[in-house]
């Protein structure tokens, strides 16, 4: 079996890491956490106050 070159395998790290780094991103900025029920009926509307002086 013939042996694999350095540089081969150098070039396979690169592109495998640029790959998974893109990837990453790709997730972590593409990711739109929904808001939370709790928040949403908690929600507290300034102008809705009345205030009786």
């Amino acid at each position: 079996m013939p042996q694999m070159a350095p540089i081969n395998w150098l070039t396979l790290f690169i592109i495998f890491s640029i790959t998974f780094m893109i990837f990453n991103m790709m997730n972590f900025y593409l990711f739109k956490p929904s808001m939370p029920k709790s928040y949403m009926i908690n929600k507290i509307n300034p102008n809705s106050l009345n205030w009786k002086w």
